[in-house]
């Protein structure tokens, strides 16, 4: 029996989308834990069972023999192998290693890391570590079957539990064991209706049924199989015994018929062929279920770190807002900038008369600015730290603001908590950095105003008017303007620094025209809001920062469903679908 090396390469395809980083964000509304656990089984299966085993669809069939504490799981395999080969009672509740019999024959395929790839090998006489896996071989057991003791289902220690449902996933074939006392026990059963789910090859074993409930308990264990869909199930019943010592191995006649039965089917290569296929289509049939269910859980969390990006994206949108409000309501030109640029022109009589005597005013400049240049770096310097600090203050409420409904939304405080107190403590309020960055953005800002002033002075008649009070001083102007009016459409005193916004806006006109003015102080404005929206996002990023590094893929639940997809269509060989 062979396969396709599609099939192959699709099942490789699905295995490398199934990342371990798939779902890193707590999400309200959904068992993450539960995500990742099914994340992990279904990684688990396709890296210890379907690709090994499709890589090798012949080679020999790995009987796992799992069930509840104490239900006989070694004594089992010890009696089938006619061997002392596991000690019984040593896997509950501090498993060192699960123990795989198997032939001398097939040795070499166990003892490699063709199936369970990920648990090294231990072979002799030693027990092993935790996290591997003992092979031991012996002359008694048939080639072409191996027998694997698996820890107890429902043990005490969460690794024993975790690491029995990665062997049962790796199992061809599933023996269950489970004794007349405890076969209605509900931890075994979310194991056995799993198995059935996914159509594993299975056999129960009723282990200990006491000689007076012979056939009424194996009739109504086989009423329950049938009713969690598990009737093709075969079951063999072992009856309780005395035995000689505690780890005797049972009377082989007793279990005579699972003995035949395997050594029948590891003889047969068509009967075991047919083992590995209903368990291998099986197993490849719900991945039409399982894998879309994960991209559905993916989604879920793609959903809750685009409503993270959206706070964050909303605070710091609301944070341009007030440096917008800010820089048209006049409140720039209060204070030391309103001193600064009184000393720079002295407004106690410029606005009388100004309409008629712009020119007088313009010759007053020029006097001003090439005499007295101290008042005109105060004037700049006022301006810097006027709106460094108006920056400054929309980032940290921008701060404030994300950091306000992350800690409100399950998804952000989760991911706040993991960043650490220290951290957090930092989202809080800006940058430390910021100070200086805004002082250099501003900077930038005015240099590209006068840039703009030199540029539009390239005309004869407005290079001798911009001369007549230097570049500087036409530059200050225009960055008044920038904040003294609206848009640079009207010129309306705006109800501050006793006519600021009238003497810039005159001025300018004077020396530009009205129409340059208007586009002048557009420009002046668009470009720093383009400085400093750059400087938010920046700050925005400490936010978003923490989800690049955890987010999953976007393209991660199309892509797994396409996987899952290339698989569906795949057959297996021999013309079984998958």
């Amino acid at each position: 029996m062979t396969t396709g090396d599609g099939l192959l390469g699709a099942l490789t395809e699905l295995r490398r989308r199934l990342g371990a980083g798939l779902f890193p964000l707590a999400v309200a509304g959904r068992d993450v834990v539960a995500d990742r656990a099914a994340r992990a089984e279904l990684a688990g299966q396709l890296d210890d069972y379907l690709l090994p085993r499709l890589r090798a669809i012949d080679a020999p069939l790995l009987a796992v023999v799992g069930g509840s504490t104490g239900a006989g799981k070694s004594t089992l395999v010890n009696s089938i192998a006619g061997a002392q080969v596991t000690e019984a009672g040593v896997l509950r509740p501090t498993t060192l290693a699960p123990t795989l019999v198997t032939s001398p024959a097939d040795a070499a395929w166990f003892t490699g890391r063709n199936v369970l790839p990920g648990l090294p090998r231990v072979t002799g006489t030693a027990r092993g570590d935790p996290g591997t896996l003992r092979v031991v071989t012996t002359g008694t057991l048939p080639g072409g079957l191996a027998l694997l003791d698996a820890p107890d289902i429902d043990s005490v220690v969460t690794a024993n539990r975790e690491l029995a449902a990665q062997l049962l996933a790796a199992a061809d074939l599933w023996l269950f064991v489970t004794t007349a006392a405890r076969y209605a026990d509900e931890v075994p059963w979310g194991f056995l209706r799993s198995a059935g789910e996914r159509s594993t090859a299975l056999a129960v074993i009723l282990d200990r049924v006491p000689s007076e409930g012979a056939g009424v308990i194996a009739a109504d264990l086989r009423r329950l199989l049938a009713e969690n869909g598990l009737s093709g199930a075969r079951l063999f019943e072992v009856p309780e015994l005395v035995l000689p010592e505690e780890n005797a191995p049972l009377p082989p006649e007793v279990v005579r018929p699972v003995t035949d039965w395997l050594t029948a089917i590891a003889a047969d290569t068509q009967a075991r062929a047919e083992v590995v296929r209903q368990t291998l289509s099986g197993a490849l049939t719900s991945l039409t279920t399982r894998v879309p269910a994960l991209a559905t859980a993916v989604e879920a969390q793609l959903a809750a770190a685009a409503r993270l990006r959206g706070q964050v994206t909303t605070a710091y949108d609301t944070g341009m807002a007030d440096f917008d409000e800010g820089m048209l309501d006049g409140s720039l030109l209060r204070g030391e900038v309103l001193a600064r640029w009184q000393d720079f022109i002295g407004t106690g009589d410029l606005m009388r008369g100004l309409e008629s005597r712009v020119g007088r005013l313009r010759d007053r400049l020029a006097a001003m600015f090439t005499g007295r240049p101290a008042p005109e770096n105060r004037l700049r310097d006022a301006l810097e730290t006027g709106v460094g600090s108006l920056i400054r203050g929309s980032a940290d409420g921008a701060a404030e603001r994300a950091l306000e409904a992350w800690t409100a939304d399950h998804t952000g405080r989760d991911l706040l908590e993991r960043a650490g107190v220290a951290q957090t403590g930092r989202l809080a309020r800006a940058s430390s950095d910021l100070p200086e960055r805004a002082e250099a953005v501003v900077r930038d800002w005015q240099s590209y105003v006068l840039a703009l002033v030199r540029e539009e002075g390239q005309d004869r008649r407005t290079t001798a008017r911009i001369a007549s009070f230097g570049v500087n001083g036409a530059g200050l102007l225009l960055m008044i303007g920038v904040f003294a009016s609206t848009g640079g459409l009207t010129g309306i005193e705006v109800g501050i620094a006793g006519g600021t916004s009238v003497v810039s806006q005159k001025v300018l006109e004077a020396v530009f025209g009205d129409q340059a003015v208007r586009a002048l102080t557009t420009k002046a404005r668009d470009d720093l809001r383009r400085r400093v929206h750059d400087l938010l996002t920046e700050e925005a990023d400490r936010f978003t920062a923490l989800l690049d590094e955890t987010e999953p893929p976007g393209d991660a639940p199309d892509a797994l469903r396409a996987a899952a997809e290339a698989v569906r269509e795949r057959p297996l060989g021999g013309g079984a679908p998958s």
